[in-house]
C-alpha cells in the first residue's frame, strides 16, 4: 500500500465482500457481534456463513455487518436480526450450522428460530 487511494480502494472492495451496513431502511439487516469475546469464541465462521448463504440465496433486502459487543459474552457468537417495522431478534451461541437455519427459517420463511433465542437460553 503506496498511497491514501489505495487504502480507500481496499476499503471499498472490503465493504462490498463483507456485505457493510448500508442506510437502507426496508432492508433486513444482520448483525454479527465481532468484539474480542464474540471472535474467541467463533464468530468468524458465523459471520462467513451468514454472508456466504445471503449471496448463494441472492437475498437483495439483507445486509449482514459486524458490531461490537453485543454485551452478553457469555452467549457469544451473537447476532441481532433487525427487520423493519418487527422486534429485534437476538440469536445466542450460533454456529455456522446454526447460521444457515437463521437464515432459512427466519430470513426467508419469516419463522423466528425461538430455541436459537437469548429468551431460550436466558430461562
Amino acid at each position: 500500500m503506496k498511497s491514501l487511494a489505495e487504502l480507500k480502494a481496499i476499503k471499498e472492495k472490503t465493504q462490498a465482500a463483507v456485505g457493510m451496513r448500508q442506510d437502507n431502511e426496508d432492508k433486513i439487516r444482520i448483525l454479527v457481534g465481532m468484539a474480542t469475546c464474540g471472535i474467541a469464541a467463533g464468530a468468524r465462521p458465523v459471520l462467513a456463513a451468514l454472508v456466504e448463504e445471503v449471496e448463494k440465496r441472492n437475498l437483495h433486502n439483507v445486509s449482514v455487518s459486524q458490531t461490537g459487543c453485543i454485551g452478553v459474552c457469555q452467549y457469544e457468537p451473537v447476532i441481532e436480526v433487525v427487520a423493519p417495522n418487527e422486534e429485534k431478534v437476538t440469536y445466542v451461541k450460533v454456529t455456522a450450522e446454526k447460521a444457515v437455519r437463521i437464515i432459512n427459517d427466519h430470513i426467508v420463511n419469516g419463522n423466528v428460530v425461538t430455541e436459537y433465542t437469548i429468551g431460550s437460553v436466558a430461562k
